[in-house]
């Protein structure tokens, strides 16, 4: 096994669990119940939201955001400055978003079908 490094500058709010093999770049933030598997790379000015799970052999590059609660999983490549990821699979903010807003509709549709339907009989 290698070491687990984490470097200069980053900051790791209470209840974080990082796991064998793991490699934090510099000035990341990491809030609180937060999980790093084995072997994860979190590269420099990285910002993690609370509660997020970050599974084995994973790769976050430069400067990406994960909002609250993502789940990232094994294998996965986070790629974006700047960029906020949100969900599980965790994916661009503005994707999610839009899955949310998909489904809220396709909800509120069947459900009027339905009401719709048992006025009919």
């Amino acid at each position: 096994m290698d070491e687990t490094r984490i470097s200069r500058g980053t900051k790791i709010d209470n209840l974080v669990h990082i796991g064998h093999n793991v490699h934090i770049g510099q000035n990341v933030i990491i809030a609180a119940q937060t999980g790093l598997s084995g072997s994860a790379t979190v590269e420099e000015n990285v910002i993690i939201g609370g509660q997020v799970g970050i599974a084995d052999h994973v790769r976050i590059e430069a400067g990406a955001i994960l909002g609250a609660q993502s789940g990232i999983p094994t294998k996965k490549v986070i790629r974006g400055k700047g960029v906020v990821f949100w969900g599980t699979p965790a994916r661009p903010i503005r994707e999610y978003l839009k899955e949310l807003a998909f489904l809220s509709r396709s909800a509120k549709s069947r459900s009027a079908k339905s009401q719709l339907a048992k006025k009919e009989e």
